[in-house]
């Protein structure tokens, strides 16, 4: 039975939703039934748009939301702020900047605390990303918090991935580092008046030319300038044509696959550590496993291994 909340969401209710990401932000067993309910409601298309801290995401997708409502009926927007020190919370400054976009009703904008987590995305995004699937969103937008190498996660959650660098960081050839080549659909330069952009866009299209020839796909550069609303159409002309390419060549279902895969594992690890958890009776016998430990009684390793003997016998043999 599917519960009032769920329902709501599928019908598209703006606070329900907000509510329902706010449900599997906390996690836990509210967020695993509530994400049973709505499992497979709906598909979207999801854009990733990446970058180094600085490359202007956010002023971006502000300045991309006209031209994308000209392809997609209705955006929803998911923007990985940093979190706070002081109290884990997102900043919130991806929602400022795109306020002129939020009594659109056509437009569904949350900031979401990254709380730490590596990667770029929040550990919570791809769940937040089925809710506003469920709800009816044709294209969902996923905004990194902007670490730099540490992005490539978006990719597993992506059907595109949009790139974005800008000159005049200091390293002209940080995107070439640590496999960040390699998750670019579409490369974006933006602020591309600044003093090298040319020479960075004729550099990056060379790299990914030599090394995408004869896969199929050639992930474009395009020249961009958001506060100008320049270059603007022509990065969703490639949005769209490499979903275009991506659909025909199959490739589309090998990232759905890949998701759903993703999808069993979390869940799975998710009711066995709950298992454990509950079995062995962990919150009230961990700070005695702790003192054990600082006594040189135990080692974790050893404590591992008589526990999983309490709940299977022979579980840590090997």
């Amino acid at each position: 039975m599917t519960s009032r909340i769920a329902k709501a969401i599928i019908e598209g209710n703006p606070r329900l939703i907000a509510k329902g990401i706010s449900t599997v932000e906390r996690g836990g067993e509210a967020a695993y039934e509530l994400l049973g309910e709505i499992y497979g409601v709906g598909k979207s298309y999801i854009l990733g748009i990446t970058g180094p801290a600085g490359a202007g995401k956010s002023s971006l997708i502000n300045a991309l939301i006209p031209y994308l409502k000209n392809n997609f009926e209705r955006i929803g927007i998911l923007a990985v702020d940093p979190s706070s020190p002081f109290t884990g919370g997102a900043i919130l400054g991806d929602r400022i900047r795109m306020i002129e976009h939020a009594v659109d009703s056509r437009i569904f904008i949350r900031s979401m605390a990254s709380r730490g987590h590596l990667g770029g995305v929040s550990a919570a995004t791809k769940d937040a990303a089925k809710i506003l699937e469920a709800a009816g969103f044709d294209l969902i937008i996923i905004e990194t918090v902007g670490v730099g190498q540490d992005e490539v996660e978006v990719v597993g959650l992506s059907d595109t991935v949009v790139l974005i660098q800008v000159p005049g960081l200091g390293d002209d050839i940080q995107v070439m580092k640590s496999g960040i080549m390699e998750i670019g659909d579409v490369f974006v330069i933006n602020k591309a008046d600044r003093e090298g952009a040319d020479r960075i866009a004729r550099y990056i299209q060379s790299m990914l030319e030599e090394n995408f020839s004869g896969l199929g796909y050639i992930p474009p550069v395009v020249l961009a300038q958001a506060v100008n609303d320049i270059g603007l159409d022509t990065i969703v002309e490639k949005i769209i044509a490499h979903r275009a390419y991506i659909e025909k060549s199959g490739e589309i279902e090998k990232r759905i696959t890949k998701r759903i895969e993703d999808d069993i594992e979390s869940i799975l690890r998710f009711r066995v550590e709950s298992f454990l958890k509950s079995r062995l009776d962990f919150d009230s016998r961990l700070p005695i496993w702790v003192e054990r430990i600082r006594k040189g009684e135990e080692t974790p390793f050893t404590l591992a291994k008589k526990l999983g003997g309490e709940i299977l016998p022979n579980l840590m043999e090997n």
